[in-house]
């Protein structure tokens, strides 16, 4: 979704609209995440995406045993692409809780194509 208006969200302002969206996750997903980074970048790597999960998804990771440390997985929102695919405000608020909704699932080792099926893609 291309719009010609690009809406320009402060860097606070969109670090807010990304704390309000991971305070709305329900309680027991938000408790599940464990050792996860969620970050917000202005630029966005080649492909014009608008979020990005790294690390290894709960579904294929082992138990961590004592004294074992993992780097944290991140999660990424770009916010120059977000908006630049929104036309209001509302559209930023609502494109970045879609966004973190779509990376977060990604942590739970939720597929692209079962996050199109349930509408979040």
């Amino acid at each position: 979704m291309s719009h010609a208006i690009y809406v320009e969200v402060p860097s606070a302002r969109f670090a807010e609209l990304v704390a309000t969206a991971l305070d709305s996750l329900p309680a027991g997903i938000g408790a599940r995440m464990e050792n996860v980074a969620v970050l917000v970048d202005d630029h966005a790597p080649p492909g014009r995406l608008l979020g990005l999960y790294e690390g290894i998804p709960l579904t294929e990771r082992s138990q961590y045993g004592a004294g074992d440390m993992a780097m944290p997985d991140r999660i990424t929102l770009f916010r120059r692409s977000i908006c630049a695919s929104c036309a209001s405000d509302e559209e930023v608020v609502e494109q970045v809780r879609v966004t973190v909704v779509h990376e977060v699932a990604h942590h739970f080792g939720i597929s692209d194509a079962r996050l199109h099926e349930l509408g979040w893609a």
